[in-house]
């Protein structure tokens, strides 16, 4: 994963210039197959799309809780922005109206973060694939005020699923969080997957311990 900070020119606020800066190159990028890049906490992060493992988990999360939705309203979607004012994440899965183009950006480029219901990453390997998910996304997506954040993780001792819950965007927290190792389940408690439940059929065994 590469991480680029663009310095931003002079402006009346420093932030907002930047913010523009940082979203106008990450328009213009044209990344090698097998990349994405997102906006995140003033960076562009450029990383590799995910590994067999990494696949297989959230293809089966897809599966499944569109099962779970039952053809209504809502869906499962991958591989699309999803877009909060100039910051733009391309996460592993998440939950919004299947049918509603007033959730789509004005130029059509992505989603609004605001029609997220339910946001899931399965956390990469590496230093740098384990903060970005673990702390950076979960930040930005509290500060987005996304409802429920799931996040997969390999990486956690023999493995973990935590569901994140009541977002404070002022402070970008999660003041919810329920933590639970590989093999047993926990449920989606809010939101169009409400009572979804999250166990070994998704996530397989428990892994052996690793950093």
């Amino acid at each position: 994963m590469t991480a680029l900070a663009h310095e931003a020119p002079e402006a009346e606020s420093p932030h907002d210039g930047l913010d523009e800066v940082l979203w106008q190159a990450w328009r213009a990028m044209e990344l090698p197959e097998g990349y994405r890049a997102e906006i995140i906490e003033g960076f562009i992060e450029v990383s590799p799309t995910g590994r067999y493992s990494h696949g297989r988990i959230v293809n089966r999360l897809r599966r499944a809780v569109d099962a779970f939705l039952g053809g209504g309203e809502y869906a499962a979607f991958q591989d699309m922005n999803v877009i909060h004012g100039r910051k733009a994440w391309i996460p592993d899965l998440f939950v919004a109206l299947e049918d509603e183009e007033e959730d789509a950006t004005e130029d059509g480029i992505g989603i609004k973060a605001s029609a997220v219901r339910l946001v899931v990453e399965v956390v990469s390997p590496g230093h740098d694939g384990t903060t970005r998910d673990r702390a950076r996304k979960r930040r930005e997506y509290a500060r987005a005020g996304i409802p429920v954040y799931v996040l997969i993780d390999d990486y956690d001792g023999h493995g973990t699923v935590s569901v994140l819950t009541a977002p404070s965007p002022g402070e970008a927290v999660y003041a919810g969080e329920v933590r639970v190792q590989y093999g047993r389940e926990v449920v989606i408690p809010e939101g169009p997957a409400k009572g979804f439940a999250i166990g070994e059929e998704i996530t397989g065994p428990a892994r052996n311990a690793s950093a």
